[in-house]
């Protein structure tokens, strides 16, 4: 087992933490032991949470160390993966083998394991969230037992989508399906008052839409484009609405080097190396930022992002950028897509928290009051969270039952479930 200094604060340094310590084991044994002799543990994945989900005042406990083979089951139609290597190395194993996963996010250096605990997602009216992809879990329980839960277990839909709250994950079974190409395009200077108009058209137009807005005056932004070259073809227009495709490489950030970025203009590549938008050999900002993402109904979205435009004199002097997503229904009792065809509104904030958190409650309250539930993983204040999802107490009761001395519980899980 391997110790070093403790991890001290997330990926943006916006949280410090406050473990105890650190500990890296490099075997599933070492882990075993670890996590039954400890009174309090809380997996750590690459700590790109915005808010204390991943916080203990235990022992932070990560996964990377552990052997990092993936294993294919072809006739099954899954892999099995280290829940602690980056989503992004994991798409390149598998690829290597003629594999691929049906989505990934805009970014590939998030743990798969911290990845699917907080229902991140990539973007896709036919596409769920990532988290929907497990078909099996391999975790630690607060006992020290190495548990496995699989899909037709009763406890699935409630242990996939779980904030660390019920063990450590080492490993994941995630469906594949053979490799596939993509081509990416940008289009420059597509006004809000045209993509709401014709929104679901816009958004069931590719594999992958993703519009990226500033909320600056003018109410304009880009839309990027993932076309599936088995499904969708080669674009074979010059604009979409009305604005225009891209003449050179873009960053989602207007005036931004697009280096980071993955490849545009209609050059074909792997599915790994085009559905994020950031290549995974690149670190695509400093950190410098905070975010904060709600996942509507897909019936609520084109209204929410109108009822957002009173707002935009406010958002726009501290953010970065938005990004709107689309995602199909899952059955995971606390994903954002819960049970619902889904957007996901997404703000990266310049890094000024006193003037980006006065901002959170008038968010959740414009959210909520047309269902939008928070990602688990970014930065919110909401104090009726239980209500915004069918199947909370299931998980409530859930939690009490597997880890009964609240080995894995943390501020955040304390708070989150004593909610009323």
């Amino acid at each position: 087992m391997t110790e070093s200094a403790s991890v001290r604060s997330n990926w943006c340094g916006h949280v410090s933490f406050s473990a105890a310590a650190f500990q890296a084991p490099t075997s599933v044994p070492e882990l075993q032991a670890l996590v039954a002799s400890s009174s309090r543990v809380h997996a750590v994945g690459t700590a790109h949470s915005f808010n204390d989900i991943a916080d203990t005042d235990g022992v932070h406990v990560s996964v990377a160390a552990l052997p990092s083979s993936v294993e294919i089951d072809a006739t099954r139609g899954v892999a099995r993966v280290p829940g602690g290597l980056r989503y992004g190395e994991v798409a390149r194993l598998l690829d290597a083998q003629g594999w691929a996963v049906a989505n990934m996010a805009s970014l590939g250096h998030i743990s798969v394991a911290g990845t699917v605990a907080t229902g991140t997602h990539g973007s896709g009216d036919r596409n769920p969230t990532l988290s929907a992809s497990v078909r099996a879990l391999e975790l630690v329980s607060a006992d020290g037992d190495l548990v496995r839960i699989n899909a037709d277990d009763r406890d699935f839909a409630g242990s996939v989508v779980a904030l660390g709250a019920l063990g450590v994950v080492t490993h994941l079974e995630l469906a594949i399906e053979p490799s596939f190409t993509i081509r990416q395009y940008v289009f420059d200077d597509v006004s809000h008052g045209m993509l709401l108009d014709r929104f679901d058209e816009t958004f069931s137009s590719a594999y992958s839409v993703s519009f990226f807005t500033c909320w600056a005056p003018g109410l304009s932004g880009q839309i990027w484009m993932k076309r599936r070259e088995d499904q969708d073809g080669a674009w074979d227009r010059g604009g979409l609405l009305d604005g225009r495709l891209a003449p050179a490489k873009r960053h989602p950030l207007p005036g931004h080097d697009a280096v980071h970025c993955t490849e545009q203009g209609g050059a074909p590549g792997p599915w790994h190396e085009r559905l994020p938008h950031f290549r995974l050999d690149f670190t695509p900002s400093s950190g410098d930022e905070l975010q904060t993402e709600y996942l509507v109904p897909r019936d609520q979205a084109v209204a929410l992002l109108g009822d957002l435009e009173a707002l935009a004199p406010r958002i726009h002097p501290v953010l970065h950028v938005s990004e709107i997503r689309t995602m199909a229904a899952d059955h995971l009792w606390l994903s954002g897509a819960y049970g619902r065809d889904t957007v996901g509104i997404h703000f990266t904030w310049q890094r000024r928290p006193t003037d980006v958190l006065p901002l959170l409650p008038t968010l959740d309250a414009l959210f909520a009051a047309r269902g939008g539930r928070p990602h688990w993983g970014k930065l919110f204040e909401a104090t009726d969270l239980p209500r915004r999802y069918p199947r909370f107490d299931d998980f409530r009761d859930l939690v009490a039952r597997r880890d009964p001395d609240g080995v894995f519980r943390n501020r955040y899980l304390d708070a989150l479930l004593s909610a009323g």
